[in-house]
């Protein structure tokens, strides 16, 4: 991938509103990474699945589980996401939107 660079820096006015834009981005997607989260949680809840059960299912460490249940620096990557659905009988699915 070429990385593009600018030929000149970006004005105070310019800075600021590319900064507007990439927060409302990451806002939308730890959003939506929340609620992925707590549709794992819920699906293994309503499963009868301890934390026991879906480790054995994935071979996970409990801690990783525990951190991603609780939002605890969540920053997940999708193989452990997609294992933890996958150990619920679920398949990850991303899409791409406009904006």
């Amino acid at each position: 991938m070429k990385r593009l660079v600018r030929d000149r820096l970006l004005t105070a006015e310019e800075a600021a509103t590319y900064n507007v834009i990439r927060q409302h981005d990451r806002t939308a997607t730890f959003e939506q990474l929340h609620h992925v989260l707590q549709q794992l949680k819920a699906t293994r809840e309503s499963q009868g699945l301890s934390l026991v059960d879906v480790t054995i299912r994935t071979g996970m460490e409990p801690s990783i589980l525990v951190d991603l249940e609780t939002e605890q620096g969540a920053s997940p990557t999708m193989e452990t996401l997609a294992r933890y659905a996958e150990a619920l009988g679920k398949r990850l699915q991303i899409s791409l939107s406009d904006t």
